[in-house]
């Protein structure tokens, strides 16, 4: 090999965008050329990256030819986590070992790989390059995670080894990426986001072990933009007008084009998958969600934010109470025929006492409390007295006795209360503040995801949504038996 070519070798940046081949979007076989965003991400790589992106925008690809390079020219150890088995194997035949295949016959023999059936290429010189599902044991100088956010919220075990295990096999001074669209707001891809992103925008410097916050929106690519064929609804045309005036996102019409036919297709995933602004991306609903359709619609009508003031109003409580689980409470003021939902808690490993302090403390003027069908259960150790006939009772809390009278939710089948809750969601309005916590359990209730068969099984998955939505689904149920109320207040948010 010449020595100007051993020189250029050297260059790894220069390596990236020559060496290497991929098939493009058409199935041509074509050179890897980084875009301006994956050369944006390269430059500004971090010991710990999280990127929040577009669809399409190619990072899972330019991560496999990062690490093939990586494992080969720097005999480092790399991993590469997908969402799916068929995805992982996917990525290592037809990014991975393509580009591999596809390399100067004198660079594979300088150092030659083994290709293993169960995705991985180890290299003569102490290099490898290993695609799955997971990762742990070993140690890793590059992991890459792709569509963290969806193992988050379809596989949330996954989620957990990845953390536990893969992201522990990274060294300080290593590398890790996760990137992914948004798939709603919990889990730890919407935590790592938040905090990242709020890092970044008080310009904090950043540890080795603190993730930095690349966002890539739909806008900045050129390839998003078609020929206008008809004016936009109006309704898009206020939405970017509003991108203009408040986040200075300036348009073509060639963009705006694009993103109405896009949008017809997509529906309410549009913003998921190509989301403006990193806050848009996770007000998207998550795949298998129960009442996805209707927070889209209390988000489009503005009814979660900051509630107007009816302090005169009593409040409501609605429990789920846990048995060495957790217990969530529900607090809903009824304005008119209109439920404000001014507050929420949750709290594990507590007694009654302890709930019934925090009700207190929070010292609204109460109406109603309404308990779950189980709370005439005997509770352990209290001398054979049920959970209602303890409130009942009270407990002496700061020097003065505090007891509740629990009303019981009807008995009702599981099913037959999402359907409820479906019917109450339309007339109620959420303090974004205090019930922050409640919003995100009712957002990402949703059913179970049957592995095995690629689909969704008809029950929901029991995690740590399920205690927020019981309790709010116990709440739709009990006001069932409500009498109607002469609608007295519109709401003004």
């Amino acid at each position: 090999m010449k020595v100007e070519h051993l020189k250029l070798l050297r260059d790894k940046l220069w390596r990236l965008n020559n060496l290497y081949f991929i098939t493009n979007k058409q199935g041509k076989k074509v050179r890897f050329r980084m875009t301006a965003e994956q050369l944006e991400y390269f430059e500004g790589l971090h010991t710990r990256n999280i990127i929040l992106k577009a669809r399409q925008l190619g990072f899972t690809t330019e991560q496999c030819i990062i690490q093939l390079d990586a494992a080969l020219f720097e005999s480092a150890k790399c991993a590469l986590i997908a969402h799916t088995l068929n995805d992982a194997k996917r990525l290592f035949r037809e990014k991975i070992k393509f580009a591999y295949d596809h390399l100067p016959a004198e660079i594979k023999l300088a150092n030659p790989a083994r290709n293993d059936a169960a995705g991985e290429l180890v290299f003569a010189k102490g290099g490898s390059l290993y695609v799955s599902t997971s990762f742990r044991g070993g140690t890793l100088r590059y992991l890459h995670v792709s569509e963290f956010g969806k193992i988050c919220a379809k596989f949330p075990h996954k989620a957990r080894e990845i953390v536990t295990g893969a992201f522990e096999a990274v060294a300080t001074d290593c590398f890790v990426t996760i990137e992914s669209t948004a798939e709603g707001r919990a889990g730890y891809f919407f935590e790592y986001s938040q905090t990242a992103e709020k890092q970044q925008l008080a310009r904090q410097p950043l540890g080795k072990l603190d993730w930095k916050f690349f966002f890539f929106s739909w806008w900045k690519n050129p390839e998003y933009a078609i020929t206008p064929n008809g004016p936009l609804p109006s309704r898009l045309v206020d939405y970017f007008a509003e991108l203009e005036a408040k986040h200075s996102i300036e348009t073509t019409p060639e963009q705006r084009a694009w993103y109405h036919a896009k949008e017809k297709t997509l529906g309410e995933d549009m913003k998921r998958e190509y989301p403006s602004i990193p806050a848009e991306a996770f007000q998207q609903s998550v795949e298998g969600a129960y009442y996805a359709k209707q927070f889209a619609k209390l988000y489009a009508g503005q009814r979660i934010g900051e509630l107007p003031d009816n302090g005169h109003q009593p409040v409501h409580t609605f429990w789920d109470i846990g048995v060495g689980d957790s217990t969530a409470i529900w607090f809903v003021r009824f304005v008119g025929e209109e439920f404000h939902v001014v507050d929420y808690y949750e709290n594990s490993g507590e007694g009654l006492r302890h709930y019934m302090k925090v009700l207190k403390d929070k010292g609204y003027a109460y109406g109603e409390h309404w308990g779950p069908h189980d709370i005439d259960n005997r509770e352990f150790g209290s001398d054979g007295k049920t959970r209602r006939e303890l409130a009942r009772e009270g407990y002496e809390i700061d020097g003065q006795k505090y007891s509740i009278r629990f009303s019981v939710v009807p008995k009702l089948g599981v099913d037959d209360g999402i359907d409820q809750v479906r019917e109450i969601l339309p007339n109620c309005a959420f303090d974004a503040a205090t019930c922050e916590d409640g919003i995100a359990c009712l957002e990402n209730y949703r059913k179970e995801w049957d592995d095995k068969r690629g689909c969704w099984k008809d029950k929901p998955l029991h995690d740590w949504s399920s205690h927020g939505a019981d309790a709010f689904r116990y709440f739709a149920v009990a006001m069932k038996r409500r009498k109607p109320v002469t609608h007295t207040q519109p709401l003004r948010m």
